[in-house]
């Protein structure tokens, strides 16, 4: 690849560090929330449910605005916004800041500086023979920020408390001022035959996708893998706590899940270069629903916990790289980000459901027991969406 596409590629995974980072350590605050501040499970779990759900509804519209108006400008405005939702339970910690802060405009600044805005310009940026190395280098950019972040975050909390941890992770996106412009600062103007169609044509296109038998299987898949991950991420912490292990072993495990996603991502990446995206989706899925199955059924113990998040880790995000692959092969790189979010609307209104119910259940039982059947029956949902997808008839460059 030239050097300009490193550069993107290379800028593209450090924006998706920042944004996708920070919110892998929301889990970290639920149970210090309540000694701190005696705010409840549920208030974080409602949060993150919103983040979740404002995340993947404005995802779309990012991606849009992104493609017709560069990613880089769109990332930047994004990222600040992300510091302004962390700022306001730092400042002033209650239901009111987390359900605003936390829930409202960090999913904003989330869907416009993650991965679903980035991903588009690094697909334009790269050659198609490429494009999936690309991917996924730059997607395993939110394991290189959760494997930092996770740690910092707790250190955090152990050194000045909640609102100083909220402080820090705000201020880590200042970096966004030295990473979004070396991003696809202004959109091209054309993709090879296609012109982006912005926000005005995003209902049509949207339409246009879903019609598409294999777009909307695709996309349902989506929906479990956003149910799965979010309920992971916020209350794997909060389960080990409950089973009577120390606060550091779920920062061990949400450490180890990034750092074993980082080659996880580019190899999954790679698979879509060679196996149709649709058919490696369904084998994560596949791999994912039995971790959790034996982790569901067996006694926790603190080995068992960390080969699980490590394994889980592999695997973690690269489901990224693999959709947004099976997007640019049916309908090009021209609305990619579009396309992406709309997809992406169904991952996060799984999210929302995972990560709020989790938190219902834990509140009216005090574990998690009952939610892992839930989690099986999801994953099997995704790996029959997957594997009944045909493959495209044309592939767009």
């Amino acid at each position: 690849m030239p050097a300009a596409a490193w550069i993107i590629v290379l800028s593209a995974a450090a924006s998706v560090s920042l944004s996708l980072g920070a919110r892998q350590t929301f889990g970290l605050f639920l149970l210090p929330l309540g000694i701190e501040h005696g705010i409840a499970a549920t208030v974080l779990g409602a949060s993150v449910a919103i983040h979740n759900l404002i995340w993947g509804i404005s995802q779309p519209f990012a991606g849009a605005l992104a493609d017709r108006l560069g990613t880089g400008r769109v990332a930047l405005g994004g990222a600040g916004i992300y510091a302004v939702g962390l700022l306001m339970p730092a400042i002033y910690p209650c239901a009111a800041t987390l359900i605003i802060g936390i829930g409202i405009l960090t999913g904003l600044g989330t869907a416009a500086a993650g991965a679903g805005t980035v991903l588009g310009a690094v697909a334009r940026a790269v050659p198609e023979s490429r494009r999936g190395d690309a991917l996924g280098l730059a997607s395993a950019g939110g394991s290189v920020g959760q494997a930092a972040m996770v740690p910092f975050a707790q250190w955090g909390i152990e050194t000045g408390g909640t609102s100083f941890a909220f402080a820090m992770l705000a201020a880590t996106m200042l970096l966004a001022l030295v990473i979004c412009p070396r991003l696809e600062w202004r959109a091209p103007i054309r993709v090879g035959n296609a012109m982006p169609v912005g926000i005005a044509g995003l209902p049509d296109l949207a339409r246009r996708a879903l019609a598409d038998r294999d777009f909307a299987l695709l996309t349902l898949g989506f929906f479990a893998c956003g149910f799965q991950l979010a309920f992971l991420t916020v209350h794997l912490p909060a389960h080990l706590a409950l089973c009577g292990f120390p606060t550091g072993l779920g920062v061990t495990a949400l450490m180890l899940i990034g750092l074993f996603n980082i080659p996880g991502s580019w190899l999954c990446g790679r698979l879509g270069n060679v196996v149709r995206p649709e058919l490696a989706l369904g084998g994560i899925y596949l791999l994912r629903t039995i971790l959790v199955g034996i982790f569901a059924i067996t006694v926790p113990t603190e080995w068992g916990t960390m080969i699980f998040a490590a394994a889980m880790g592999f695997i973690w995000l690269g489901t990224i790289p693999l959709t947004s692959t099976a997007i640019a092969r049916r309908f090009g790189v021209a609305d990619l980000g579009s396309l992406y979010g709309v997809c992406f609307l169904s991952h996060q209104v799984g999210g929302f459901l995972g990560a709020g119910a989790g938190a219902i259940v834990v509140d009216m039982t005090g574990s998690y027991a009952a939610f892992w059947p839930v989690m099986l029956a999801v994953g099997v949902v995704a790996i029959v969406s997957n594997w009944a997808t045909r493959a495209p008839r044309l592939a767009p460059v």
